[in-house]
């Protein structure tokens, strides 16, 4: 239930703060007088569209607040959205509106937590349900007529409605998933072909060790260079070990290094470890030279092998100026595409098994239309008859109405067209609602339609903009007391110009335009927006004779007294 509403600089709105309660609410004024712009107040403050012109001319700011009692469903959202509630188990829900040269922008909050717009919309659904002429736009909307059908189903519907939507994503994959395979058969096969012949390639290269390319290039060298090495290798055992020239060699120098130290040893122990350094470098000197010798006597000039080191070295280069442009980047490549391959040829479903999984889908999928659709039978079959018992008490006695369910596509609400379908006289034929109806009448079934939808519908406020326009009368009555009827069960704020309607209300408030002066030196005149609550019955009676007989006349007077009355002996037998 709405408890307060608090207006800064929205529209022609400086200041407002509103207090409502349960029951009907209603707010009366003249034509333009500025009742409407509450209740765009309240959309905003709910996430509803909004424009710089709802700005109070001179400023740059607008902030909309309404509190609002919680019930255990709201609690339990809040709860999932870890959103806590406020003391006095209130929710505060506000929206700051601001505008620059540029842009304009709003920031929404619940219980001071900020939220974003589809946060927003699950918060409205549970707080307001705003109904005016104006939806007689969606009244024509098939997608619109579904959805209220489906709302009046209940859980049951709502319940195959999910399993529907399930069911026509898994079909929506499958035919997704399907078309990119046929219309991409023509790119795979050139991938195919292009990755068979890499494979080959690369397989043929034998490519098995990233340092298979420095490997080659010494041994290349080697090759290149074996009678160099070998004058070098002799060169060195001849200075290491065995000398033909005159000049004595190392091993030979050490052996004589040994047999002076092994004599100082004899004179002087701690020479025993210089002795025994100079006796390793003996035994490692000899050992180079032996291994030097034979390292040069193994050398001996390979052609053959040069030409297949070079012709090696130059496959691998070909392969990493196509593949790497290292040999450990080209092996990765090969080891990568051979995964890509294998997928293309192995994993990749065909066309035909990807038809019969679509085919699949698309049977689950109307299997569960066809359930929803008998479901939706039935339930359209109790909204008419409930509808046309709603309709009777406002004065539409002889009307027809069903609800039309065409079978349609599947979509993910269904395969069935929903259409209202209505004749408000005996003898004619159904036709579309929205292409017959009167405003009057439309303001009639909408009416009807919501009082159908009251125990079905979360939200505890109900919102009426002008539903009574274009009625007079005993249907003005009808009306008047049908909103007081919702009014038991729901907290009802409805904006009126019906005298008939306004006698009914619990609380009524009076809006109006009032030119203030503000400034100083250079006062200027601005038009803002007042409403006062009339608390008392004179107020009262004046406001209904006003809105009865345009000036406070004795018979107008005299009119809002019955009228008055007969709305207290109305609420009377309705407790009796």
């Amino acid at each position: 239930m709405l408890l307060c509403l608090r207006i800064e600089n929205f529209a022609l709105i400086d200041q407002l703060e509103l207090e409502f309660g349960a029951g009907l609410n209603v707010l009366t004024g003249e034509t333009g007088a500025g009742k409407s712009i509450i209740l765009d107040a309240i959309d905003a403050a709910l996430g509803g569209k909004v424009s710089s012109r709802v700005i109070r001319t001179g400023t740059n700011r607008a902030m909309v607040e309404a509190t609002f009692t919680s019930n255990p469903p709201l609690t339990a959202w809040l709860n999932e959205q870890e959103i806590d509630l406020i003391d006095d188990n209130c929710v505060i829900v506000s929206r700051e509106i601001t505008v620059t040269t540029s842009n304009i922008r709003s920031r929404s909050r619940v219980n001071g937590v900020l939220v974003n717009r589809q946060m927003m919309g699950g918060l409205r659904d549970r707080l307001v349900e705003i109904t005016a002429q104006g939806q007689t736009v969606q009244v024509g909307q098939p997608a619109q007529v579904r959805d209220w059908l489906d709302l009046y189903g209940g859980d049951s519907l709502m319940q195959q409605r999910q399993i529907i939507a399930t069911a026509f994503n898994n079909y929506q994959q499958a035919h997704i998933v399907l078309e990119k395979r046929r219309t991409s058969e023509r790119e795979r096969l050139q991938q195919l072909d292009l990755l068979t012949y890499q494979v080959q390639e690369l397989g043929a290269a034998n490519l098995h060790d990233p340092q298979e390319w420095e490997q080659l290039v010494q041994e290349r060298e080697r090759l290149n260079h074996v009678v160099e090495l070998q004058q070098m290798s002799y060169k060195v055992y001849q200075a290491l070990y065995q000398n033909d020239n005159e000049t004595p060699a190392a091993a030979d120098l050490l052996g004589d290094s040994e047999a002076t130290l092994t004599d100082m040893v004899e004179y002087d122990a701690q020479l025993q470890p210089l002795l025994d350094l100079v006796r390793d470098a003996q035994t490692a000197m000899m050992e180079v030279g032996r291994q030097i010798n034979a390292y040069g006597e193994s050398l001996e000039a390979d052609p053959q092998r040069l030409a297949e080191v070079a012709e090696r070295i130059q496959e691998l280069k070909q392969i990493c100026r196509k593949y790497g442009p290292t040999l450990t980047e080209a092996i990765a490549y090969y080891e990568r595409i051979q995964g890509e391959l294998a997928e293309l040829n192995d994993s990749e479903q065909s066309i035909e098994s990807l038809e019969q999984q679509e085919k699949a889908s698309l049977a689950k999928l109307t299997h569960a239309c066809g359930q929803l659709t008998q479901l939706r039978r039935q339930t359209a079959a109790d909204l008419a008859s409930r509808l046309l018992a709603e309709l009777k008490p406002l004065a539409m006695e002889k009307v027809q109405f069903q609800v039309e369910i065409v079978p349609t596509s599947p979509t993910a609400a269904g395969a069935d067209k929903i259409t209202f379908m209505f004749s408000p006289n005996p003898g004619e034929p159904l036709q579309p609602l929205m292409a017959i109806a009167s405003g009057g009448e439309m303001s009639r079934f909408l009416l009807a339609l919501k009082a159908c939808f009251s125990q079905a519908d979360a939200a505890e406020t109900m919102v009426f903009d002008e539903i009574d326009v274009g009625v007079s009368g005993r249907v003005a009555q009808a009306i008047a007391e049908k909103l007081h009827q919702l009014s038991q069960n729901n907290q009802v704020l409805c904006v009126t110009h019906q005298p008939l309607v306004a006698a009914m209300a619990d609380r009524h408030f009076r809006v109006d335009k009032q030119i203030i002066t503000q400034g100083k030196g250079k006062a200027e005149q601005r038009t803002v927006v007042r409403v006062t609550k009339l608390d008392n019955l004179t107020h009262r009676r004046e406001e209904l004779a006003q809105l009865a007989g345009g000036k406070s006349a004795t018979e107008a007077i005299a009119f809002a007294e019955s009228l008055l009355l007969q709305a207290a002996n109305h609420r009377r037998q309705e407790i009796i």
